[in-house]
């Protein structure tokens, strides 16, 4: 194996028990490179890092975890980007805590292009998969890359939209490279490294630990020029996202949703906040200063081939119902409107949500 010194020298100080991201940035701000990091007295390097750090520095164990990662870099599509490097994303360099390396897998040049952030729920409703969708066809459509976080719900669908077009995806992990969580998107994961890019700041072999994925979801919007929340109930992850990207000076949006719907909360409490409502990928683009304007043609009708269904949909509007009612507005039995809802949500245009509801797709 041909050995990148230079390389070798950043996978030492990153992959060191002790030595974090914030310990890197201060040392090399008062040394220079990581090679000049390892050669300066052990005695002057104690006073930035621990005892306990210092000795794993030079330890049998860190070095077979460099030799590791200087295999993996090998591999076709792998590559490592560091502070040093060039080709380093140039916004993660404005927010105040950025990584001092980065492990990728995929198409380098999707760095260099507009990306928009869109999060949201895991368990997101079949409105919010769409619409989640939908903006991402549309954003990489014209060339803006879609970054988010592999988790199942809103970011899955954010980032086959982003394949679906020339700006394509991001997923950015909160696992080492080499690991895909969750493992229901393993195929996701590798068609986005063939397509995309996979992006992490943790070493091979890191686990899922709860604590890691603010920091992934910082990462998440430290690349994005704007943050798209599509659903998110109050206590979701994705709303970690958007106050990161608020910190780091980054555009906040929303989409609205039903008052009645737990997975609005969290997007109208943004709203309220100060982000701003969208309910078209062009509301979006008008607040990115660089970005051409997208018109976005209107949503056709939806028409059914079911006859009872254009009065049934009609009278269902997009707040969640249940069966009881929606026989009061339409005056059918129970039995034939179930049979209605069972043939639109056959046809997409209705989902079933927890508590015997019903409601309408886009």
């Amino acid at each position: 194996m041909k050995i990148d010194a230079g390389l070798a020298s950043w996978f030492r100080l990153t992959l060191t028990p002790g030595i974090g991201p914030a310990s890197v940035r201060k040392l090399l701000r008062q040394f220079g490179l990581p090679e000049r990091i390892l050669a300066a007295k052990r005695s002057e390097l104690a006073r930035y890092v621990t005892a306990d750090a210092l000795s794993a520095l030079d330890s049998a164990e860190v070095g077979r975890a460099v030799e590791e990662a200087l295999r993996w870099a090998e591999a076709p599509g792998h590559f490592a980007l560091t502070l040093a490097d060039e080709r380093y994303p140039k916004l993660l360099l404005e927010i105040a805590d950025p990584p001092p390396l980065l492990y990728c897998r995929g198409r380098p040049e999707l760095l260099d292009r507009p990306a928009i952030a869109i999060v949201g729920s895991r368990n997101a409703s079949a409105a919010g998969t769409q619409n989640a969708e939908s903006f991402a066809r549309a954003f990489s459509g014209v060339g803006i890359a879609i970054v988010s976080g592999l988790a199942l719900g809103i970011d899955t669908a954010a980032h086959r939209g982003g394949l679906a077009g020339a700006g394509s995806t991001i997923a950015v992990l909160g696992t080492g490279i080499d690991r895909c969580y969750p493992t229901r998107n393993a195929d996701l994961a590798r068609e986005i490294a063939a397509q995309g890019l996979l992006i992490s700041e943790f070493p091979l072999g890191t686990r899922a630990i709860a604590a890691n994925f603010p920091r992934r979801n910082q990462l998440i919007s430290g690349l994005s020029r704007g943050c798209l929340v599509v659903e998110a109930a109050l206590a979701s992850g994705s709303l970690i996202t958007a106050r990161a990207a608020l910190e780091q000076g980054r555009e906040v949006f929303a989409i609205p949703g039903s008052i009645h719907s737990p997975l609005a909360k969290g997007c109208h409490a943004l709203i309220k906040a100060g982000a701003k409502l969208v309910e078209t990928a062009d509301d979006v683009l008008a607040e990115l200063p660089g970005l051409a304007k997208l018109e976005v043609p209107p949503p056709r009708p939806v028409v059914s081939a079911t006859s009872e269904a254009p009065p049934l949909l009609a009278q269902m509007g997009f707040d969640p119902v249940d069966v009881d009612t929606l026989c009061r507005r339409v005056g059918m039995r129970a039995e034939e409107v179930s049979s209605t809802l069972l043939q639109l949500e056959l046809e997409g245009l209705v989902c079933t949500l927890p508590g015997g509801l019903f409601q309408r797709v886009k």
